[in-house]
């Protein structure tokens, strides 16, 4: 059967794939294949072990693709021609199409080299409901659960079995937590908010080995440590889904991804991949990124779904900002660009300044907190490529705020006079407004002549 615009893929990029596609060119049919009935929220996976309370309150509701006449196919795609604009399904229907998106994501990384990894109780976190339905049942009739991987996925996991009663060990073999995307001041308050809430953290170390009787009784660390426990979380990152695209005959990049161009074109005519299995590139380095964020999924997704027939110079993707945030405790952190140990590896010349103040004014207002900004900036452009951010929930959108300047190549000086509407009871006053100085902070070193980097 003959379709104009085919996706493949549950998540979050093929869904905006499809939903622009519809908005750029209303007079195609635009068909969505996914593998489930249901998809999850990827972002919200972590939180049905406590907040949310179920899989199911989970779920991403198909009102986009109803409202948008999108037609959805529960199926498997098997095979793909491109010689033929053909493609197979594993219920054997075969379906012609004129554009083809691989939107096919990613999947948990399971560490085969690592010994006792089959055994019962131990997982990892699919997005798939009911895989995470029994994780979730399992979980909740246990008490020592250890988490293995301290990158976002694994701390959020941890935080919300810390928080529905489990005796948690969070094990991260690099030197510190989610340290990939932040620098070293702004983690070592999250660490300290975790330890507080009770949490077991062992940094600097990995598992040797997790040991039991076909299930889970206890986990060897490098140093020969053991420690008794019922189930182990592997969060050890996820792979890109490329197995259909490298049987296609699709070319495949240097991180396992699909390669794609600005317009998220691949190697084959009429074929474009978004997501976590399209190959990116860092907005700053220009190197290849392994980032895995919604946020920059649909981006990409809205690139691709209107460049489909016809290209726009102003509607392509330039690499990825990586822009991170989570929340622990009460406490919001986020990221945006590169950080200082990442410039330096680089080899750049940087430039980089922390502001700390109220997020209320006056501070005395109940709820007010402090609010941390880091920006690091190009010593010889002043440009800013990377931000930090620390704070309460006002903290949220500003780290957004900074993907924006850093996106658009503002320099500090047009950060520093910028003009920013402010009010007592939910941002910064506008006199120590923190992303301000930050950005004064930085001129002052800037024109200072001792100052080196």
């Amino acid at each position: 059967m003959k379709r104009d615009i085919v996706i493949i893929g549950g998540g979050p990029a093929g869904m905006i794939t499809a939903v622009t596609a519809r908005g750029s060119y209303p007079d195609k049919k635009v068909t969505f294949i996914r593998r489930e009935d249901k998809v999850l929220v990827p972002c919200g996976i972590p939180y049905i072990f406590h907040t949310l309370g179920s899989v199911q309150k989970n779920i991403a509701p198909d009102k986009p693709f109803i409202d948008n006449n999108i037609e959805i196919i529960v199926d498997t795609v098997i095979n793909v021609d491109t010689k033929n604009k053909t493609l197979k399904l594993n219920s054997n229907e075969e379906i012609e199409y004129e554009k083809l998106v691989f939107a096919t994501g990613s999947e948990p990384y399971m560490p085969t080299w690592l010994k006792g990894h089959e055994l019962e109780n131990v997982f990892v976190i699919k997005k798939n409901h009911e895989y995470l339905e029994e994780v979730k049942k399992k979980t909740d009739a246990m008490q020592k659960i250890m988490v293995v991987g301290a990158g976002f996925i694994g701390v959020e996991v941890a935080e919300e079995l810390n928080k529905n009663g489990k005796e948690i060990y969070l094990v991260e073999k690099m030197d510190s937590i989610i340290g990939k995307a932040f620098d070293s001041e702004f983690v070592d308050d999250i660490h300290q908010s975790l330890v507080a809430s009770g949490m077991n953290i062992i940094t600097g170390k990995g598992v040797q080995e997790i040991n039991g009787n076909g299930k889970v009784s206890s986990v060897t660390l490098e140093d020969g440590q053991k420690i008794e426990i019922d189930a182990v979380v592997l969060a050890m990152g996820y792979r890109p889904n490329i197995e259909l695209a490298e049987k296609t005959g699709l070319f495949i990049g240097k991180n396992k991804n699909i390669w794609v161009d600005e317009y998220m074109r691949t190697s084959e005519r009429d074929v474009f991949a978004v997501g976590d299995c399209a190959e990116r590139m860092h907005f700053i380095t220009r190197r290849p990124s392994n980032t895995m964020l919604a946020s920059t999924a649909t981006s990409e997704a809205r690139v691709a779904g209107s460049n489909l027939y016809s290209l726009s110079t102003l509607k392509s993707f330039n690499g990825t900002i990586a822009i991170f945030s989570t929340k622990v405790g009460d406490i919001l952190i986020g990221s945006a660009g590169i950080t200082v140990s990442e410039a330096k590896d680089e080899g750049m010349h940087i430039v980089d300044a922390t502001f700390a103040g109220s997020d209320r004014h006056p501070a005395n207002l109940p709820g007010a907190g402090t609010q941390k900004v880091k920006l690091i900036t190009s010593k010889n452009t002043g440009v800013i490529i990377g931000a930090q951010i620390l704070g309460g929930e006002s903290s949220s959108e500003l780290i957004n705020v900074l993907g924006y300047i850093i996106q658009n190549r503002m320099r500090v000086d047009e950060v520093f006079v910028s003009q920013i509407g402010t009010h007592p009871l939910t941002t910064a006053a506008p006199t120590t407004y923190p992303i301000v100085k930050a950005a004064e902070m930085i001129l002052k070193k800037m024109k200072c002549p001792k100052f080196e980097d």
